[in-house]
């Protein structure tokens, strides 16, 4: 009861705002432009969540630097990089000023705009930005828009709890593939993934690219895997743990081999902490 009076305080007062802030820059103001340690970047206006991208990006001018950073040993000029869940390119675009190529994989139309935006912005010719949802197959999904935070627009959770709907999304249908059978060339050198719940069905489309890549980066959320996809610890490693024998916990910065995958993702699960990017490599 708190969390959901707590959510509706915050969403009156981000409603206020974005009222506001519609009625000072004017109607037709779809972004603003933020110079930031990632690049330059067009930014949902309406974007008021304090944890969310666009907000981060205005207020402190960076976002994701730790997980870049994290990446940086991995990449060479010669590395190909998948993103999937890459929003208005934060990390997309920094990672493809560092390799050969990156492709960019973006469910939500409206933040796919300001992708292929921010990719002209940065003027980075090795970007390629697709608008489709990863899955385990080729599906049309229903889809809920964030007003609140644009980055945390998702799949319709299976479990339809408060936190998702406290903004009033909106819910549209979108087009899902597996990236095995969507993508002509598969051979990734490193994968980084944040897609809100999405992530077991978009691995178990993907194992043909898991098996090429040497290394994943993927967020980690307990109530994602609990409400979105409803899937347990076990379901979710069972698609990403045969391919990679070495796992990063960089919030509790511990490093385990394949043998306790389970015991400390269960621990982080039950403890009900998140960690922005567990990495999975190859020895």
């Amino acid at each position: 009861m708190k969390m959901k009076l707590k959510m509706f305080v915050r969403t009156m007062i981000g409603s206020l705002i974005c009222s506001v802030t519609k009625m000072l820059l004017g109607p037709h103001v779809f972004a603003l432009l933020v110079k930031s340690d990632n690049g330059i970047f067009a930014v949902d206006p309406e974007d008021y969540e304090t944890y969310g991208v666009s907000r981060r990006l205005r207020k402190a001018g960076e976002w994701g630097t730790a997980e870049i950073e994290r990446l940086k040993p991995h990449i060479t000029q010669d590395s190909r990089v998948l993103v999937v869940g890459a929003h208005i390119g934060t990390l997309a675009i920094p990672l493809a000023k560092l390799s050969r190529k990156v492709v960019a994989i973006e469910a939500n139309p409206r933040t796919y705009g300001l992708l292929v935006q921010n990719i002209a912005l940065n003027s980075v010719t090795n970007c390629t930005a697709i608008n489709v949802a990863a899955s385990d197959k080729n599906e049309e999904i229903k889809f809920l828009l964030s007003r609140a935070n644009s980055g945390g627009s998702k799949r319709v959770p299976m479990k339809k709890e408060y936190m998702y709907y406290y903004d009033n999304p909106e819910e549209i249908s979108v087009r899902a593939v597996s990236l095995d059978e969507y993508l002509e060339k598969k051979d990734f050198d490193i994968v980084v993934m944040d897609i809100e719940g999405s992530e077991y069905f978009a691995l178990k489309g993907m194992q043909e690219i898991l098996t090429k890549c040497r290394l994943i980066m993927i967020e980690f959320l307990p109530h994602h895997l609990k409400n979105v996809s409803c899937v347990t610890v076990g379901q979710f490693l069972s698609v990403v743990a045969p391919h990679f024998s070495k796992m990063t916990i960089p919030s509790r910065d511990k490093t385990v081999g394949s043998s306790e995958f389970l015991d400390s993702l269960t621990e982080l699960y039950e403890d009900e902490e998140g960690d922005e990017g567990i990495v999975f490599e190859k020895i």
